[in-house]
């Protein structure tokens, strides 16, 4: 009897220990299961991946892939972007960088640790919403000491540049800087005379506003200067201002200088029998019935001053550029 007892609790014990393996092991399923539902993932994290807290992956298509750069100490790297340079940074004090004097598109670039061993980084934003990034390492002999930037808005194979950013600046509202170039390269390409009525005519020169165009609070100016003389006109520079239509005597003059945001294809001389164009987009701005703006050009060491006016109602003629067929 004893001996029957003794098997009956050997059995016992034995389908105790068998359950308990049991349930641990559909323990160490379910703790696996939650420990690779997306959250945590199965391999080892590198020091990159840590993230406190739950984290997406940043998709490929999303990153914009950086320039390798090499740069030494007792050389300077020269980068020339197609547009001024609006913002620099540095990922170290490793390199120094600074703007070529005289030149706001060309970016100077040096190490300012000699032998430094740790990869750094830079990033270049210009003003036309261009942005460059770059992984800077130490080399005793770079390659490349004068790099020419692709432009921006380069041909592709596509319709947008394989480069395109949407960075956005204050003085532009809400227009891409991207797009506001585009538009002035396509009014400049066209080079439609829309606007017969206005312009300047002395000294052998004509100074003409060809075309009047809006779009998202901007207006877009496009001037033309004919050169009917032998001689050479050197320009100085350009002004926009809102002034009074007409100004009694002894009257202090009522003037508003606004300043153009951005220009496209600035002229510095027009050759004897020749004639060029340009683009100007200033912000949008409205006239009182007394008010016209005065656009006048400056001769350089010269006299030859044209001006012409444009009134309330010619601002009215402006053509919206939603039709305008944008040029890549």
């Amino acid at each position: 009897m004893t001996s029957k007892k003794n098997i009956k609790s050997k059995g016992t014990m034995k389908k105790l220990i068998l359950s308990m393996a049991m349930l641990a092991m559909v323990g160490a399923t379910a703790t696996a299961q939650e420990n690779n539902d997306g959250l945590t993932p199965s391999r080892p994290l590198t020091s990159g991946e840590l993230f406190q807290g739950m984290s997406r992956a940043i998709p490929t298509g999303r990153v914009v892939l950086p320039y390798g750069l090499d740069v030494t100490f007792d050389k300077t790297v020269h980068l020339i972007f197609p547009a001024p340079i609006r913002y620099v940074d540095l990922g170290s004090q490793n390199i120094i960088a600074g703007k070529a004097e005289d030149a706001e598109n060309v970016l100077r670039v040096k190490a300012s640790v000699k032998d430094f061993e740790t990869e750094t980084n830079m990033s270049v934003i210009c003003d036309d919403g261009s942005f460059y990034a770059f992984n800077v390492k130490y080399a005793d002999e770079p390659e490349k000491l004068s790099i020419e930037m692709k432009d921006f808005l380069s041909t592709t194979e596509g319709r947008l540049p394989s480069n395109r950013s949407d960075i956005y600046f204050k003085e532009l509202g809400n227009e891409s800087p991207v797009l506001v170039k585009l538009m002035m390269q396509t009014i400049y390409q066209n080079d439609r005379r829309c606007i017969k009525h206005i312009g300047a005519q002395q000294f052998g020169m004509k100074f003409l506003l060809r075309g009047l165009y809006a779009h998202n609070g901007l207006l877009y100016f496009h001037t033309r200067m004919e050169n009917g003389t032998n001689m050479p006109y050197s320009v100085d520079f350009i002004t926009f201002k809102v002034v009074d239509k007409k100004v009694a005597k002894r009257t202090a003059i009522q003037e508003q200088v606004l300043l153009p945001l951005r220009a496209y294809h600035q002229v510095m001389q027009v050759k004897g029998k020749d004639s060029e164009h340009s683009v100007f987009v200033l912000d949008q701005f409205a006239l009182s019935e007394d008010k016209q703006l005065e656009v006048t050009l400056y001769e350089r060491n010269g006299g030859r001053t044209l001006t012409f006016h444009v009134t309330a109602e010619d601002l009215q003629l402006a053509k919206k550029i939603d039709n305008l067929k944008l040029k890549w």
